[in-house]
């Protein structure tokens, strides 16, 4: 089947300021794919292209004529079938994501992508509550949202504002939520590899889950040493960036063992490249949960469904499908603490 596919560039708009380890955002520029074919002229499918300035691997100057290049592609056929055509584009991850969820959604006909219990709204996928980063008011005011909606996993950036007043925020989180609260933090490699692990020491006290990329990327003896020796779980976030090919995931995963790898699909290779992380590590023994990358409704559902098709032991990052004011109407709804799709 050949398809004709439409660029439809917009800005998305935050509902506020976002603070990431990136800076602040306060708008967004994606690209969704409009998938059409003669030969079901009723049916058409939406995907979303997002990258990140300065942290996606193909956050490039000429990203929308690459873009236009692979859609050119979809016209000849073989983009039907996923397995032929990521594995040459797999430094491009938010191209195939984008493409990926535009195809699961022409066949489907639906947002439902797949036939699972929760694409029938039978149960939800539980999600950590994610504290923006913000002045030390702002994150314990973000904290007792969380706590107050119910949430059992709790994740705090931390590394964006005094030390001191981070070690408060987790004290808080311990003191006031209930005892079985599961805390995660995200250092975005906010630690210099010197004191990494001494930093890892004084928050053993709050008995955290895990820790997110504790150093920068791209220092894997470093990270080693730390997964060696760190007093509970390290996960690799950032790491994963622009580490593509098989090989170079394989000599990542044995040179650095962390317990976790934390897949973006827009950043890591799309839905394809991320099964195909899952499957490595797998079989080296790391576990792995997903996150959203500050996708819209396009984006957010498309990971939701994907997760949905896997084995979950853990909370998912999916984010809460509220960040912008222009946001895609699609049937996604929050309860508690968990992503539900609802169709009514």
């Amino acid at each position: 089947m050949s398809f004709h596919v439409d660029i439809m560039p917009k800005t998305l708009h935050f509902k506020q300021p976002a603070g990431t380890s990136r800076g602040v955002y306060t708008e967004r520029k994606v690209y969704y794919l409009r998938l059409t074919s003669r030969d079901f002229p009723f049916r058409e499918g939406f995907g979303e292209c997002s990258f990140l300035p300065d942290l996606s691997c193909d956050a490039i100057p000429d990203y929308e004529s690459r873009l236009t290049e692979l859609c050119q592609k979809a016209r000849n056929g073989w983009m039907s079938d996923t397995a032929i055509w990521w594995k040459d584009w797999r430094d491009y991850p938010s191209m195939i994501m984008g493409m990926q969820t535009a195809l699961w959604h022409f066949r489907s006909g639906s947002y439902q992508f797949f036939d699972t219990p929760f694409s029938r709204g039978e149960v939800g996928i539980p999600i950590n509550g994610l504290i923006w980063m913000g002045s030390f008011d702002e994150m314990r005011m973000r904290a007792d949202e969380k706590l107050k909606q119910g949430f059992r996993c709790i994740k705090l950036k931390i590394g964006a504002i005094g030390w001191d007043e981070e070690l408060e925020l987790l004290r808080y989180l311990r003191r006031y939520g209930p005892p079985d609260l599961e805390l995660r933090v995200d250092a975005n490699g906010a630690f210099h590899p010197d004191e990494a692990l001494e930093r890892m020491e004084e928050l053993v006290q709050f008995k955290l889950h895990s820790i997110e990329q504790p150093i920068r990327a791209g220092q894997w003896k470093a990270m080693r040493e730390l997964c060696d020796n760190a007093p509970f779980a390290i996960a690799l976030d950032e790491e994963l960036i622009g580490v593509n090919n098989p090989e170079e995931k394989c000599a990542l995963l044995e040179e650095i063992q962390p317990a976790y790898i934390v897949l973006k699909p827009s950043l890591h290779g799309g839905f394809a490249g991320a099964d195909e992380w899952i499957r490595l590590a797998k079989e080296r023994g790391v576990e792995w949960w997903a996150t959203s990358a500050l996708e819209s409704n396009i984006g957010l559902n498309a990971i939701a469904q994907w997760c949905a098709t896997k084995q979950l032991y853990m909370p998912q990052g999916l984010g809460t499908g509220e960040l912008f004011t222009n946001n895609w109407d699609v049937p996604l709804q929050l309860e508690g603490d968990q992503m539900w799709y609802r169709v009514v």
